[in-house]
């Protein structure tokens, strides 16, 4: 029998192909491949992340997979990337979000063990880069307000914060991509859990801020009295279009210089040292990074910048931890419980452990993800295939619960 796609018409799955209607945010990690002490391509030595992973894993648009752990796996010129499925932009997503990769991390370093001990060789995941994803909300869009403008303004306002908060002697950049209706931080990875966190809390509390401002002109910057560096000047991002805030782009490295020293001249004519200057730019954001995060959250950062909790700046060298990630993973068990599941989290998981629906009266079974945000079913009785999208499911779930 010929198989054919039917499109869910129902209001509930209306909007098929388009983003959510919500705000989501959403991380990804990537990682190079170090098999006896040297670094190998996954494509090369795997072929695709199916023969990596032991589980069978649902198949998703393009080469990646869906972990049986919930996020997605793929293979991204020559690292190994791991993602989060998409959360939804609400109290306590940026602790979901970092627990979701941290889970990914995890559970594709137990399999990369297993493997190298069924191949008598030793194998780990040494860390690269994280970015952080945030959609841009279509309130907020208008002539002078749209992800492009809103990254450019970005670029300004995040460098420092983000540099204490997950940057490392040998980091090199700080970078921000506009892609459409999202927006993109790049940054390097950080083996450190709670400063990723810290690090997604303050992004995403800043950018939501920023995006409800008048307009993205840099005059906002003053009038929100962010400090200034008086030498500022943004690279083009080495990857896609965006910028990149590198050691050219200041006087002098902000990686490896101290990060407790006045060195640094601002606008106006003060000097400042780098946590000084995340400090300042902390002020305007802190009631929106609460929101997205929690008050620990805020705690952390604050103390990052006072010099009060470690940056990974305060270490003469790059942590070892970034050579074996996820190998060790301490997490609060206390705040998991405090931020349970998002709905779209257990409908993902729902999905991947292909636990078949009813709906009116014909039962579906889940056959690969189409984006971030569609499913496509398949009727177990005649073929046919069908597409919801997150939001439906997760009210049929809810509607079945109750």
């Amino acid at each position: 029998m010929q198989r054919i796609v039917k499109q869910d018409r129902s209001k509930a799955g209306a909007g098929l192909h388009l983003p959510p209607p919500r705000a989501v945010i959403g991380l990804e990690a990537e990682f190079s491949l170090i098999i006896n002490d040297v670094r190998q391509l996954p494509e090369k030595i795997f072929g695709t992340a199916q023969k990596l992973i032991r589980h069978k894993m649902l198949p998703r648009t393009g080469r990646s997979f869906q972990l049986p752990s919930g996020g997605v796996i793929y293979f991204d010129t020559g690292v190994i990337e791991v993602a989060t499925p998409i959360v939804e932009l609400e109290p306590g997503c940026c602790y979901r979000a970092t627990r979701l990769l941290w889970e990914q991390i995890h559970f594709v370093g137990e399999e990369l063990r297993r493997w190298a001990r069924r191949n008598k060789c030793r194998a780990r995941l040494q860390g690269f880069s994280t970015h952080y994803n945030f959609s841009f909300q279509s309130e907020h869009a208008s002539p002078v307000r749209d992800a492009k403008r809103l990254g450019h303004l970005l670029a300004h306002i995040l460098p420092a914060p983000v540099m204490l908060l997950a940057a490392n002697r040998e980091s090199t950049a700080v970078g921000v991509r506009p892609r459409g209706k999202r927006i993109e931080v790049t940054a390097d990875f950080t083996p450190d859990a709670a400063l990723m966190l810290a690090t997604c809390a303050f992004i995403a509390g800043a950018a939501g801020v920023a995006s409800a401002w008048p307009d993205y002109d840099l005059a906002r910057l003053e009038e929100n009295r962010i400090p200034q560096f008086a030498r500022f000047r943004l690279r083009k991002h080495s990857s896609r279009k965006g910028w990149r805030v590198t050691k050219q782009s200041l006087e002098r490295d902000p990686f490896v210089s101290d990060v407790n020293a006045p060195i640094w001249k601002m606008r106006g004519g003060r000097e400042l040292s780098l946590r000084a200057v995340a400090k300042e730019t902390l002020k305007p954001f802190r009631a929106s990074i609460r929101r997205v995060g929690d008050l620990e959250t805020l705690r952390h950062i604050e103390a990052v910048f006072d010099g009060d909790a470690r940056s990974l700046l305060d270490f003469p060298e790059r942590p070892e931890a970034y050579d074996d990630a996820g190998h060790e993973w301490n997490w609060n068990r206390r705040r998991m419980r405090h931020w349970p599941r998002s709905a779209y989290e257990k409908v993902i998981h729902r999905v991947i452990a292909r636990q078949p629906i009813v709906i009116g009266g014909k039962r579906y079974v889940a056959e690969r993800m189409q984006g971030w945000y569609e499913v496509i079913f398949r009727e177990a009785k005649t073929g046919v295939r069908r597409i919801f999208n997150l939001d439906h499911l997760a009210k049929l779930m809810a509607r079945k619960k109750r």
